[in-house]
């Protein structure tokens, strides 16, 4: 990976702040007395960069915040009041009015839902919707009425499937307010000469800053807060970082701009909730000026563009461009043969129509509607159908690590002495300690639990008798428990104690706590070394690199007098103790993941980490599910590069921890726009919402908050990444049909309509009634109804499929005029050997022309639908084979039927069935040949 190289992170800023102090907190000195001129710079810059993402620096929102909190955080606490305004009895309830009419409502982010109409007008506005449209109104016009109703009804259903399956399934909306909905205690002052303080409930949204609130256990921040008083405080980010471990805080200290943002002892965030703990603290920010607000404020500024869409688009404008100079051709040849206005008109519209793919939003949205049929039998909920496509040319896959590689849960590995030998004293008091706890009970308590009764250890609990606990909190990082025994004395020295101290927590703290050792071994306590301790350090920086998290084990035997009469202080009771050993334990991953990520691995989907938890953490995890781990890096060190080198470093990159929310979603952003990917990103937090948004495929499970569920286009009924791989196969299939029609129905068209135009200039009459070449259109769209339930070959499903702007306009180049030279040797067959040379012969020439169109637009699916030889080495699927039989069938028929007379049609001979036969053969073998040249050039077929 490259070196990175740092820079001042120091970047242009700009407030519009209403608070002068707060302004000049957030601005520099420079940029107020050029302001104009900064401002015009930076216009210029962001102008001609277009729409590059600068990685290594902030927004000016993010650093009007980051600014702000930091400010405050290293302020006393006198200080921070002046700085937002308030006193220490809190807002009057006049003034806290007057703010809330001033700032708003305390919501981060407004957000609406989708109205009906809205999409229905999505679903409607398609360009081949517009143009059946004006087809049909023009068709009503020339008096086709059955045309324009058919093309009315194929608008109507390709709408009513599209926008049924959008609002029945998809909201895309958000709902923060449900994280802070719960009424808060805030306390106000009152009173005109004399005030009083009172504490009250107010509704989080209408919190305002300078607000003192009160908090406990289970409560929500409703805004950025600045502690004033904490006692045990246990604070939950997971809501922001999406990880699970706690944080401690606390009001009692001045941070420095060297810690990072989330971890401010003294600050708490938006949306983070009270594990335990309480006390006061100061409302300084709410609504869209919150820390959360900063995370939110990219929603929908930057969604990947949909090439297929782009594509589909461009092909109606090419489209509608040659429809207007080839229709215009042939109803002015037409006039100028008949001179009768509106029948050349007619056959100009019937034209047009020929040469529209009527059935493209039909079968676009038949296909997706049909793949997310099957993706819902596979665990998967689609809200967005388009996504099912991007499923199948999505080349990246982001996750995160926790619950998605991992089982999210402690599993107990080992029990190790200072020299690292497993040994069962040690477990025996971690397990008592874990045992008698009874105040916050925490997933590691648990775990050794599991361990001792699932591996058959007999500790008899029952035999020990808990005097005393000295609970948890992280100022202290550990836990103590203080039990009596009445075992035998000769059993155990240490159970040979009447009373002792038994303590488990972080390891520094725990070796700070010891005077001893145990060598247990040799059964022998000796002084605790030096040596000793940093031999043990460096053991557990060994276990934590391997992605193991330790906890350390120390006991202490107790005079009886401890515990009765005067008690000793907590310090004096955790103090020259004896250390036992370690305890570790492993977040373990998840069985299918390793063969989840190798099969998407062989499709070309690559996995890359984006995950809040720690590197060394994240690279076991990944060593242990087959992710390479050669190239990581942190969110800190991707902070520090400038634009290029962090491009270059998240595109290398397969591990990228703890990053921030913003960090996610710039690593997302530079995949997308630089390294020109289709990214899929597996999320299921609030701090995973940004990237979910701006994804190609945002997917969320089911367990998922509902901010993600919101901002997800798929979600997944079951957190295993192999559903996801059904998905990848899904998608693919969907596309390759897609693709399938679009390409076969615009060389068909394009190719029949050169057709027309050269046969009228030659023949001077119509090669085919109005009615007649209607008829053919329907019958031809019918029979492609059939397509997405289509097989696509194994090879096609094993690479990523995008959509190629340029690779479709070649495509009609190299093919549409194999159908043309079919059509026009028909014209020449019958026009030499039937000797049809004058109008006289006009029905005759209809009738062959009519069958042999509708033969060659019914049997193309099978040439464009594979790179191999049909129906030779690749057969289709039974309902495009029987569809194939029917449609030719029917149009073989039509001419010896009273339908055939009613559309002026004539009985064929045998002999021209036979020329159909020597004629599709040469169209086949002509075909393949253009097929197998054009794959060797673009090494490409659909």
């Amino acid at each position: 990976m490259a070196t990175p190289r740092f820079f001042n992170g120091n970047s242009h800023q700009n407030s519009s702040s209403s608070n002068p102090i707060r302004e000049h907190l957030v601005t520099r000195p420079d940029d107020r007395k050029h302001g104009f001129a900064n401002s015009v710079s930076v216009f210029l810059q962001r102008f001609m960069s277009g729409k590059k993402i600068d990685g290594g620096s902030r927004t000016e929102e993010e650093e009007k915040v980051y600014s702000w909190l930091y400010a405050l955080a290293k302020s006393d606490k006198d200080l921070v009041f002046e700085y937002v305004r308030s006193t220490e009895r809190g807002l009057s309830f006049t003034e806290a009015e007057r703010r809330l009419k001033e700032n708003g409502p305390n919501v981060p982010v407004e957000y609406h839902f989708p109205s009906w109409w809205h999409l229905l007008w999505t679903a409607f506005f398609h360009p081949f919707n517009i143009i059946l449209i004006v087809l049909s109104a023009l068709s009503y016009l020339a008096s086709d009425n059955p045309n324009g109703c058919i093309m009315l009804v194929l608008v109507f259903i390709s709408v009513s499937l599209r926008f049924y399956q959008e609002y029945g399934s998809s909201k895309a909306a958000m709902k923060l307010s449900e994280l802070v909905r719960c009424p808060v205690k805030v306390q106000r002052c009152a009173g005109r000469v004399v005030q009083t303080e009172l504490i009250v409930q107010v509704d989080q949204r209408d919190i305002v800053p300078g607000d003192i609130i009160i908090f406990e256990p289970g409560d929500l921040f409703p805004g950025d807060v600045r502690l004033l008083t904490s006692k045990h405080l246990v604070v939950s980010q997971s809501s922001l970082t999406g990880e699970s471990g706690v944080t401690e805080k606390t009001a009692d200290i001045k941070e420095d701009q060297s810690t990072p943002l989330l971890d401010l002892k003294n600050i708490c965030f938006m949306g983070t909730s009270v594990v335990s703990g309480c006390g006061t603290g100061l409302i300084v920010s709410t609504g869209s000026k919150t820390y959360m607000s900063t995370m939110f404020s990219y929603i929908g500024k930057q969604k990947p563009p949909d090439y297929f869409e782009k594509g589909v688009r461009r092909i109606s404008y090419v489209l509608i461009a040659v429809m207007l100079v080839v229709v215009t051709a042939i109803v002015l040849t037409c006039y100028f043969t008949s001179y009768d206005l509106s029948q050349s008109i007619l056959f100009g519209i019937s034209v047009a129509c020929a040469l529209t793919p009527q059935m493209l939003p039909l079968i676009v949205n038949t296909s997706l509607a049909k793949g997310a049929l099957a993706m819902a039998r596979d665990r998967c909920i689609v809200k967005s159908l388009t996504a099912i496509r991007d499923m199948g040319s999505m080349d990246i896959l982001c996750i995160d690590k926790t619950g998605t590689l991992t089982m999210n849960r402690a599993i107990m590995v080992n029990h190790l002495d200072s020299w690292g030998l497993p040994k069962e004293k040690v477990l025996r008091f971690a397990f008592l300690n874990a045992y008698f706890k009874t105040e916050q009970k925490y997933p590691l308590d648990d775990a050794i639990l599991a361990y001792v009764y699932t591996n058959g250890y007999r500790f008899q609990p029952s035999k020990w008798k808990k005097i005393d606990e000295i609970p948890f909190d992280f100022t202290r990082r550990r836990v103590s428990v203080i039990l009596e025994t009445e075992l035998n004395p000769k059993e155990d020295s240490y159970q040979s104690l009447e009373r002792f101290v038994v303590t488990k927590g972080a390891l520094e703290e725990i070796i700070n706590l010891c005077c001893f050792i145990d060598h247990i071994d040799q059964d022998a306590i000796t002084t605790f070394s030096l040596e000793d301790q940093q031999r043990i350090l460096n053991m557990g920086e060994e276990l934590s690199y391997e992605g193991l998290r330790v906890i350390g084990v120390a006991v202490k035997r107790l005079q009886r007098k401890t515990s009765e009469g005067s008690i000793d202080s907590d310090e004096a009771i955790e103090s020259e103790m004896i250390f036992l050993g370690l305890i570790t334990f492993f977040d373990p991953p998840k069985d299918s993941a390793k063969q989840a990520l190798w099969r998407l691995a062989e499709k070309g989907v690559k996995a890359k980490v984006l995950t809040g938890d720690s590197l060394s953490l994240a690279v076991k995890v990944c060593q242990e599910v087959g992710i390479r781990t050669t190239h990581v890096i942190t969110g800190p060190d991707l902070e520090l590069l400038d634009q290029d080198l962090f491009h270059e470093t998240v595109q290398g990159a397969t591990v990228l921890a703890r990053l921030t929310p913003t960090q996610k979603l710039r690593v997302v952003q530079s995949l997308q726009m630089v390294g020109n990917h289709v990214v899929g990103f597996l999320g299921d937090g609030i701090n995973d919402s940004l990237a979910l948004d701006a994804a190609n495929v945002g997917i969320s499970v089911d367990s998922g908050v509902s901010v993600a569920k919101d901002f997800a286009d798929i979600i997944l009924l079951e957190k295993d990444l192999n559903v996801l791989v059904a998905g990848v196969e899904r998608g693919r299939l969907t596309f390759a049909n897609t693709m399938k029609y679009i390409k076969m129905s615009v060389i068909a068209n394009v190719g029949s309509v050169l057709s027309i135009l050269i046969a009228t200039l030659f023949l001077r009459y119509e090669p085919l009634t109005p009615r007649q070449l209607i008829t053919q259109n329907f019958l031809y769209n019918f029979g492609q109804i059939v397509i997405p339930w289509d097989k696509v070959e194994e090879d096609y499903v094993k690479t990523p499929q995008s959509f190629s702007r340029k690779g479709l306009p070649m495509f009609i180049l190299w093919n549409a005029p194999v159908c043309t030279l079919c059509d026009l040797v028909t014209l020449l067959f019958v026009y030499f050997y039937y000797r049809a040379y004058t109008a006289n012969d006009a029905r005759f020439f209809h009738s062959a022309w009519f069958t042999e169109g509708l033969l060659m637009q019914t049997l193309i699916i099978h040439l464009i639908r594979t790179e191999k030889i049909p129906f030779i080495q690749e057969v289709a699927s039974w309902p495009v084979i029987c569809s194939t039989v029917i449609v030719s069938a029917i149009g073989i028929a039509i001419p010896f039927t009273p339908i055939g007379k009613v559309m002026d049609f004539v009985r064929l001979p045998f002999s021209y069935y036979g020329f159909l036969v020597v004629l599709f053969i040469g169209y086949f073998s002509v075909g393949q040949v253009v097929k197998r040249i054009y794959i060797l050039i673009y090494h490409k077929w659909l």
